[in-house]
Formats: structure tokens, sequence, C-alpha cells
């Protein structure tokens, strides 16, 4: 398992992957900045990057989280939501084909191990509310603005 500590406007990103894919990436408040990319995570790296300077809106390289049947349904279900959208704990229970099932997806959201290329910070309250996060409200609240950023005009 190779790992990578890059600088992103919401702190360190700690990327772990080998060559069967992407297993975990979080952001952490403190870290140490890689000096050297492993040529395993270079395209990660380089894709993250890219999304944080508003280049890219879609993940394209391999996923290789740990987690069991009904999380990696969960997380396939997340990478279903658009680039700039968000949807409720509730559909996403809907979606998945089981309402009843809304804490389990909740929990399952709780538990994804690839922010933001898993989109879990999509997931909003069914009122609208930004709900958990298990890296900050803050830091949801910004990715959701980067993703959709205010189209209104200044009046001066």
């Amino acid at each position: 398992m190779e790992t990578a500590c890059i600088k992103t406007p919401l702190g360190i990103a700690t990327i772990k992957g080998d060559e069967n894919g992407i297993s975990a990436i979080a952001i952490t408040d403190e870290g140490i900045v890689s000096e050297v990319i492993p040529p395993v995570l270079q395209e990660a790296v380089m894709q993250l990057q890219a999304y944080f300077e508003g280049q890219l809106t879609h993940f394209s390289f391999k996923l290789n989280p740990s987690g069991t049947e009904f999380q990696q349904k969960v997380w396939k279900g997340l990478c279903e939501i658009p680039f700039g959208k968000t949807m409720s704990y509730l559909e996403l229970a809907k979606q998945l084909g089981d309402v009843k099932a809304i804490r389990a997806v909740a929990s399952a959201n709780g538990k994804n191990p690839l922010w933001i290329v898993v989109p879990c910070h999509r997931v909003i309250g069914t009122d609208g509310s930004l709900t958990g996060y298990a890296g900050g409200l803050w830091r949801k609240k910004w990715l959701l603005e980067h993703e959709n950023p205010s189209t209104q005009q200044s009046l001066f």
C-alpha cells in the first residue's frame, strides 16, 4: 500500500492505494506534504488537484475501497449523484430500493473511505440542512459551494 499527502484548500489530503486502485482518501488539518508521489498514486493526485482548481467534475481513476456489500452499494449510489447536485438520505435510500434503510444508508455514508471522490458530501438532510460530515460541516459546505458556485451577478 502506497501513501501520498498533498495540500488542498481543505487541509492535507492523504491518499492510499496500490495497483488495484485507490482505497482511501481523507483530509486532516495537519500533515506533511509528500515530496515524491508514488507512481501508482500519480493519476489520483493529478485529478484531485484538477478538481480543487475547478477543472474536473468527474474522477476516473480506479477505486478499491474496502467495505461490506451494503456499504459498496451505498458508495456506488453516491457516485451517481451528479456534480453540483445534492440528494437527501431519504432520496438515496429510495434510490437504493429500501426507504426503511435510511439509517443504514446514513451509516454507510459516514464510513465512506474515499472522501470527495465518492461524494458523500452531496448528501444532505431532507429539509435541505447540512447534516453530519466526518471532515466537519465547514468542509462539506466548502465542497458544495465549490461544486455549485453562486451564479448571481453583482449589481455594483
